[in-house]
């Protein structure tokens, strides 16, 4: 019964509540990211904005894109670039040399395959035993 009673209308305007709860969701993570990510505002000042975008979700939100929206970008491009730069010196240690013997079996490995010759081998070998 209910397959006929629900016309193609309701579930249009279904599918758009739903829509909009996921963007509003989608939105508040943002926010909430970007006040927590915040270096320029007091724990105070982080929780009345959490508080009042919790209390009144829509205008919470449309005041705080109005009152901090322009600094969202930098902040948000700021840390991307701590994390990626994070990464890189994570990779680094990580990673690592392998030490003079790893460098010297892959320089013979060009050796042997032709790559090199014998006197860029030797020289080689010489600055990495120096």
């Amino acid at each position: 019964m209910l397959a006929y009673t629900f016309g193609s209308g309701q579930l249009l305007w279904s599918m758009l509540w739903f829509f909009m709860f996921i963007i509003w969701i989608w939105v508040l993570i943002a926010i909430f990211g970007d006040i927590f990510r915040s270096s320029d505002m007091s724990g105070g000042m982080k929780a009345f904005w959490i508080i009042f975008v919790v209390i009144l979700p829509w205008l919470g939100i449309l005041i705080y894109l109005i009152a901090r929206g322009s600094g969202m970008h930098e902040r948000a491009l700021e840390q991307a670039k701590k994390n990626e730069a994070d990464f890189r010196q994570y990779v680094q240690e990580t990673a690592g040399s392998g030490g003079a013997a790893d460098q010297l079996a892959k320089l013979n490995d060009l050796k042997n395959q032709g790559v090199i010759t014998d006197a860029e081998f030797e020289a080689q070998k010489k600055k990495l035993l120096a």
